[in-house]
C-alpha cells in the first residue's frame, strides 16, 4: 500500500497505536546488543548479561554495561521519530504509545504516557526485595571499553540493585502488558515501528489489532515477512513516519 493511502487510514483513525522497537531509537545513537563492541564489552555476548543469573554471578559487570548503556542514553537526544509520534498526538483522537525500548526519549520528545513493556533504564530496583532506588545515579559518561561497577546497595535490604529492565526469562510488567494489549484490540490503526517482531510476548501485539479489525503498518529500515493482510513501509523510521504525518496532517 503506497504511503498516500496509509495517510488516509491515519487521517481517519479514531484510535492510532504506535508500537516501536529498537530501530526508532537507533538514529538517536543508542546501542544495541547487535552492535559491535570493543573492550571489555567485546570478550562477552552482551546478550548473555540480560539475566538475573547472570547479574547475580558477576554483579559489577552488569552493573557496568547497563550502566555504559544508560549515560549513552542521557547523552542522546530524541530523533525525528520520536518528535513526529509526538506530534501525532495533537492530530488523531487517540494515541496509544508502547515501546520495547527502555530509553526515556519518547517522554523526552514530549510524549506523557508511555507503555514501557520492557522496563527502563532510568527505574533501577532492588534485586531482592523489589523496592525502588530513589537516590539520584550518576550521569557523566563512561569510557567505551567499558569498566566494572559495584551496584548500589538497597536502601531497605541491602541487596543489590539492578537494572529496571526486563531480562531474558523474565515477564513482562503486568500492567504494561495489560494495557498494551487493551490498546492493540481498540484500536483501528496499529503503526509497528523499528521492530521485526521477532521478541514474543510482544511480537504477539500486531497480530492481536489485525484480529480485531485495525489496519497493521509495519515500518523498517529492513524487509521482513508480513501476512497479506498487513502492510509494509520499507525505509528508516524518521523519513517514513515524518512522510506519513505530513501527507495526512500537513
Amino acid at each position: 500500500m503506497p504511503i498516500t493511502k496509509i495517510a488516509e487510514h491515519l487521517r481517519v483513525a479514531r484510535h492510532v497505536v504506535v508500537f516501536t522497537g529498537a530501530g526508532a531509537s537507533a538514529e538517536s545513537g543508542i546501542p544495541t546488543f547487535r552492535d559491535t563492541l570493543t573492550g571489555l564489552w567485546e570478550n562477552f555476548d552482551t546478550s548473555k548479561l540480560a539475566t538475573a543469573e547472570a547479574f547475580r554471578a558477576d554483579p559489577s559487570l552488569c552493573w557496568g554495561w547497563y550502566e555504559w548503556r544508560r549515560r549513552k542514553v542521557i547523552q542522546a537526544q530524541p530523533n525525528g521519530v520520536h518528535n513526529a509520534i509526538a506530534l501525532l498526538a495533537s492530530h488523531v483522537p487517540k494515541l496509544t504509545i508502547i515501546t520495547q525500548n527502555v530509553d526515556d526519549l519518547h517522554e523526552r520528545a514530549g510524549s506523557p504516557v508511555v507503555t514501557h513493556l520492557h522496563g527502563s533504564l532510568h527505574s533501577p530496583r532492588c534485586i531482592d526485595c523489589g523496592s525502588a532506588h530513589e537516590a539520584p545515579l550518576p550521569s557523566e559518561p563512561l569510557p567505551e571499553a567499558g569498566i566494572r561497577i559495584e551496584p548500589p546497595r538497597c536502601t531497605s535490604c541491602n541487596g543489590y540493585v539492578r537494572p529496571g529492565v526486563v531480562w531474558f526469562g523474565e515477564m513482562l510488567p503486568d500492567e504494561a502488558w495489560t494495557d498494551a494489549l487493551a490498546a492493540a484490540k481498540d484500536c483501528d490503526l496499529f503503526l509497528s515501528i523499528g521492530t521485526s517482531g521477532i521478541v514474543y510476548p510482544a511480537a504477539e501485539l500486531p497480530f492481536a489489532a489485525l484480529a480485531n479489525g485495525a489496519t497493521v503498518v509495519h515500518i523498517n529500515s529492513l524487509r521482513f515477512a508480513i501476512s497479506s493482510q498487513e502492510f509494509f513501509i520499507q525505509g528508516t523510521a524518521t523519513s517514513s513516519m515524518k512522510s506519513l504525518v505530513e501527507e495526512a496532517f500537513l
